[in-house]
């Protein structure tokens, strides 16, 4: 992966080298990534990411990519999911090296594929969301249920969902969270198309608010939308 040139877009590159210094649109930084670099530990030979450096302003960014490109280890890289064997993240200044649960305090990633929360019923994991996100909007997660049609499986458990309803919960809370850094991993991925295009319209409202960024993996552009960034990772 790190033979590939990458697409230097609005404050996004991704390069093998020294970083190239861009200027954004946005004057404002939410995300500043210098110098990742990351390699799993049962192929350490292989970079995924090699020098990786950018900034992410306020509203939607785009990582786009084929199967297998990156596009997840990357946002579990911006999460402080997975740990940088180089580099450095800040996010609205905050070091993720010296201030790890202050960094943490202001992401919501929620892994698509986990069993964590199985045992809760979707209501009960709903009520956990305002101990985690100091921002959690219960106003605007009323609207997310009746948007997404989840108020016929409010009693019942995660596990028990189907793939595309369970997607729906992680996207409710994601959204109502209030994170100042939101990470979402192909949200589109087993929806239907009504909902669909409910989160293409939260997506649209997110993108006009100075003080938050969503962060979206996708293996195509996003219809219409307008971009605050765009990483493309190649197919």
């Amino acid at each position: 992966m790190t033979n590939r040139r990458r697409i230097f877009y609005n404050g996004l590159y991704l390069t093998k080298g020294p970083a190239i210094n861009h200027c954004a649109i946005s004057q404002k930084t939410i995300l500043q990534a210098t110098g990742l670099s990351f390699s799993y530990p049962q192929d350490p030979q292989h970079a995924v990411f090699s020098l990786w450096s950018g900034s992410i302003a306020p509203g939607v960014s785009l990582i786009r990519g084929g199967e297998g490109r990156g596009k997840t280890t990357l946002l579990r890289l911006l999460a402080g999911e997975l740990a940088a064997s180089a580099g450095h993240l800040h996010l609205n200044g905050i070091d993720l090296d010296e201030a790890p649960q202050a960094y943490h305090d202001q992401v919501c990633w929620i892994d698509p594929s986990t069993d964590l929360f199985d045992q809760l019923t979707v209501a009960s994991y709903f009520e956990s969301l305002p101990d985690h996100y100091t921002r959690f909007d219960a106003q605007q997660l009323t609207c997310l249920i009746a948007g997404l049609s989840l108020t016929a499986h409010m009693d019942k458990a995660l596990y028990m969902l189907s793939t595309g309803t369970k997607r729906k919960v992680w996207l409710a809370a994601a959204f109502a969270s209030g994170a100042t850094l939101t990470l979402l991993d192909q949200p589109f991925t087993a929806l239907d198309k009504s909902s669909i295009g409910f989160v293409m319209q939260l997506l649209e409202d997110v993108s006009g608010n100075p003080a938050r960024a969503v962060v979206v993996s996708h293996y195509e552009a996003i219809g219409q939308l307008a971009l605050a960034s765009l990483i493309d990772l190649g197919d």
